[in-house]
């Protein structure tokens, strides 16, 4: 009996790997470069990495909510796009918004990241509003031969600071300025 705690002790340490480190698991869910957008500039960032993520909620959380702040999401499409795209005449709001990027996202490889890139860039404050304006270059890697990857034109974004002192778009304006089909016609393709 009294070699019995000694017994158990031996099978303990050799039966199973209490001492030994395990392998760290991987996440379910990428890591995200989202960040509380408490100036326009965090706004911006997480709305290119949105995109280059292909994820849908950060990509929404850059879009105004009417439970913070008066403004509802409006997008005002180019005028070529509109006659192109009748659905884009609609009130374009955030729902129409999260059903094109998801249809966006399903075209695109996970391996590949959809890239924006912006210039030309300026701001104009207004309290707590601010517009800022830019030229933008998308490119969207899709396997479809038939599907445009390079889209350009100029954006608009009227942003807002809600009641939580988070910056948030409530109204794009986009314009077609070169021969590649601009953002509008992208939605309008993929909606």
């Amino acid at each position: 009996m009294k070699f019995l705690p000694f017994i158990i002790f031996l099978l303990l340490i050799n039966g199973c790997d209490l001492f030994t480190t395990r392998s760290a698991e991987t996440p379910n869910q990428p890591r995200s470069n989202y960040q509380q957008a408490v100036t326009p500039d965090i706004l911006i960032s997480n709305f290119i990495n949105s995109l280059q993520d292909k994820s849908v909620e950060n990509y929404l959380s850059c879009l105004s909510d009417p439970s913070y702040s008066q403004k509802v999401f409006v997008f005002s499409p180019s005028s070529s796009a509109l006659s192109q795209f009748p659905a884009l005449s609609e009130d374009w709001g955030k729902k129409n918004e999260e059903q094109y990027f998801n249809n966006l996202i399903a075209k695109v490889p996970q391996s590949l990241p959809i890239t924006l890139t912006l210039s030309n860039a300026s701001e104009s404050p207004q309290g707590d509003s601010l517009i800022y304006t830019a030229s933008y270059n998308l490119s969207v890697p899709t396997t479809d031969p038939n599907f445009p990857q390079n889209y350009q034109g100029a954006l608009r974004f009227n942003m807002i600071r809600d009641s939580r002192s988070i910056w948030s778009i409530y109204f794009w304006q986009d314009t077609k300025n070169s021969d590649l089909p601009s953002w509008s016609e992208l939605k309008g393709r993929t909606y």
